[in-house]
């Protein structure tokens, strides 16, 4: 059935069923919001490391940084550990979420500057950005599980065929040193990269996948709330470690069947032999157009700045049982997710070795690799992996669901509708967290790729962002600036993006808004392995297949010899500056931008900047600066010209701020009272205890922590150059 084995079947529906049982099993336990929404705040380490691997680790990571390192080398790795060098952060700020003691980041906004209205617009905006993550998921596990049933070559359609016929073409002109091609070629190039066919057909509709697993989602988080998510997260997280290790051995025995050897290291000797040189550059390799060192740091800027105010990251710690759980929990499971990281990427490179030639749309490349390493057993292994990606989606999906009912049904339910009993809360929250799972499923379908919904998950909470760290650390920040950095960012960021295309549909062929970035070429010299001497071979064949007027048009390759020194010639081909989605063609062969317009780069456009002489990565660097500075500029300016916010609100928020959470709940809230009662006693604490900054000395626990958090940073970044340099000469 759908291309399965029986016993994958089996596999796969015994999993649903655990996972289903626990949620009915958890509803029983649900007496109140707070229990629905925070599981009564009862978790320890081990639940909430669970938790924060969970909640952080989707389908999306495995095939993401599958997909990026199987195309652009180990440097394809940053699309996930972008995160790294934040995670020392955590171990400090973390426990700002417990000691707010609220149920949703939504409140947060409303006790510091005092507005239930910033509290319902950080609502909305944090439930779009949990639909988008949860979005990423959908969409990188039904490419590989779409990958897992194809479709052979004898069951296309007409249509199908022809489709698959212009993939061909477009993969074989892409292996080609770009210098190599003939001008017709060239052209056929760049029309081929507008359309972007496809090559693998499935027998099982993406969409239809899409919907029965936001169903099962549905059917165990909606009933169990967050208690059934965190305690599935615990399943899903050994099931997402089994996913993580469970097809190297398979493809290192099928490396050494092929190309001689034995062992894990003959298979790692094997895959640098193999593979050209610029697949181990971790930084900057000629390949990684989306991941230059420029890019990755201004990114790394952005989420370290972000990843904070992401409304999961208070329902992943708030739910802990004091502040010690919450911070061990969250940065232990984030370090599992950056070690898993790096086994993904190296699994690719296996993957690169092994289907070079045969996998040509890298998003299918786990699902190919599963069903040629596993199927063959006949085990259910391939049903086991599915199940997996299933766990690693629905792990991430249950907490992102649950977080954003939360927001919708504490932050603008509940005002409009106060005074309720309890258990209609938790009913309300249920509809509200089915909204969220749908709408998650239906924005899968409205993008391309995956990186495109990664982007937009990147850069959606800067529209807050400034409001939350300022509003933690400075007294001065206040509800005007507040107001006026979110309506800034959202009206030039995201508003007038989508309105001015739909308002104004000529923008798209306006040819001054058409732009894209010149056609780039990089000549690198390298020595010359396996890979790189086939690829030479098969550039020396096509060259002899041409006819003797193409000939004298292009230069005739010469051979190559292992450990030759030679230059190899990248393309980065143009990219549409100014449209998220890129440039596109209709049928009748119009081009038009597509996705949103940004804006930001029409005014450096208009300014005089040559953004079509910039590398792509480069303008995308200054986008996202602009996107990551202007709230923080915004805020700060208009809080020093408007008046404070009321100075007894303020003492009572950073009174609370200062006292640690502790254990046992009534303990906790004697100490509350007491730190309320005289505010200004904790001035002490305080780094400048006359100063509007409101930044804490640090205890020996912050500093042991961060000290040992940086170390596990540098230990993951000193692993992974390690194993770029074993095997390899």
């Amino acid at each position: 059935m759908f291309g399965l084995s029986a016993i994958d079947i089996i596999v796969i529906v015994l999993y649903f069923s655990v996972v289903i049982g626990i949620g009915l099993w958890s509803a029983r336990r649900i007496k109140d919001s707070e229990d629905y929404f925070l599981a009564g705040r009862r978790f320890g380490k081990f639940i909430q490391t669970f938790a924060a691997f969970g909640q952080g680790t989707s389908a999306d990571n495995a095939v993401g940084v599958t997909t990026t390192t199987f195309t652009n080398g180990i440097a394809g790795v940053w699309s996930s550990l972008l995160y790294l060098v934040a995670t020392p952060m955590y171990w400090l700020v973390m426990p700002w979420m417990r000691r707010l003691r609220v149920l949703t980041l939504g409140d947060f906004f409303e006790e510091r500057y005092g507005s239930k209205a910033i509290a319902g617009v950080y609502a909305i905006i944090g439930s779009i950005g949990m639909m988008t993550i949860i979005s990423v998921g959908f969409a990188a596990m039904t490419k590989t599980v779409v990958a897992l049933s194809p479709k052979p070559l004898e069951a296309l359609t007409e249509a199908e065929r022809a489709e698959y016929d212009r993939a061909v073409a477009l993969d074989q002109l892409n292996a080609r040193d770009y210098n190599t091609l003939t001008p017709e070629q060239k052209d056929q190039l760049h029309e081929l990269s507008l359309q972007k066919p496809r090559r693998l057909f499935s027998h099982i509709d993406a969409n239809i996948l899409i919907w029965i697993v936001c169903g099962v989602v549905l059917v165990y988080a909606v009933a169990g709330g967050l208690e059934a998510a965190f305690l599935t997260d615990a399943l899903q997280g050994v099931f997402i470690i089994v996913l993580s290790v469970l097809l190297f051995p398979f493809a290192w025995s099928k490396i050494n069947a092929t190309y001689g050897g034995a062992g894990p290291l003959d298979a790692l000797t094997t895959v640098h032999a193999q593979l050209p040189e610029s697949f181990f550059e971790i930084f900057g390799s000629p390949t990684a157009m989306d991941f230059t060192w420029y890019y990755i740091a201004a990114l790394t800027v952005m989420v370290t700045v972000n990843v904070v105010i992401q409304p999961n990251s208070l329902v992943a710690t708030a739910s802990a049982k004091g502040e010690y759980e919450c911070r061990f929990g969250f940065v232990a499971g984030s370090y599992m997710k950056r070690l898993c990281t790096i086994l993904w990427g190296f699994f690719a490179l296996s993957a690169v070795v092994l289907y070079h030639d045969q996998v040509h749309d890298p998003d299918l490349v786990w699902g190919y690799a599963t069903l040629d390493l596993l199927g063959p057993l006949h085990l259910g292994l391939v049903g086991l992996m599915i199940a997996c990606l299933m766990a690693a989606l629905m792990s991430t999906a249950d907490c992102l669901m649950i977080t954003g009912s939360s927001l919708l049904t504490q932050n603008i339910y509940r005002p409009l509708f106060p005074g309720r009993p309890e258990r209609h809360y938790v009913a309300v929250g249920r509809w509200f967290g089915a909204l969220v799972v749908v709408g998650g499923a239906l924005i899968a379908l409205q993008f391309d790729t995956i990186l495109q919904q990664l982007k937009l998950w990147w850069e959606l909470n800067v529209m807050v962002a400034a409001s939350f760290w300022l509003g933690m650390k400075w007294r001065r920040a206040n509800r005007i600036g507040a107001w006026c950095s979110i309506l800034a960012t959202a009206i030039l960021f995201f508003g007038l993006p989508i309105l001015l295309p739909a308002l104004v549909p000529s923008l798209r062929t306006q040819p001054a808004l058409l732009k894209s970035t010149r056609q780039r070429t990089i000549v690198r010299t390298y020595r010359a392995r396996e890979m790189d001497i086939l690829q030479r071979d098969q550039e020396i064949e096509r060259w002899q297949a041409l006819s003797a007027q193409e000939r004298e048009q292009v230069e005739r390759p010469l051979p190559l010899e292992i450990g030759q020194a030679f230059e190899k010639t990248y393309r980065h081909p143009s990219r549409s500056i100014f449209w998220t989605k890129g440039i596109k063609q209709d049928r009748e062969g119009q081009a038009y931008g597509s996705g949103m317009l940004s804006l930001e780069l029409v005014a450096l456009d208009r300014l005089g900047f040559e953004l079509e002489d910039n590398p792509y990565a480069l303008n995308e660097t200054l986008r996202i600066l602009i996107r990551t500075l202007v709230p923080f500029l915004v805020l700060i300016g208009v809080a020093l010209l408007t008046r404070p916010d009321a100075a007894d609100r303020l003492d009572r928020f950073y009174a609370k701020m200062k006292t640690p959470v502790l254990r046992d709940p009534q303990a906790d809230a004697e100490a509350l009272a007491g730190s309320l009662a005289q505010p200004d006693a904790l001035n002490d604490r305080k780094l400048f205890p006359h100063a509007s900054w409101e930044l804490d000395k640090w205890t020996r626990t912050d500093f042991w922590g961060f000290v040992v958090s940086c170390l596990m940073a540098a230990a993951v970044v000193g692993l992974l150059v390690l194993l770029t340099r074993i095997g390899g000469s």
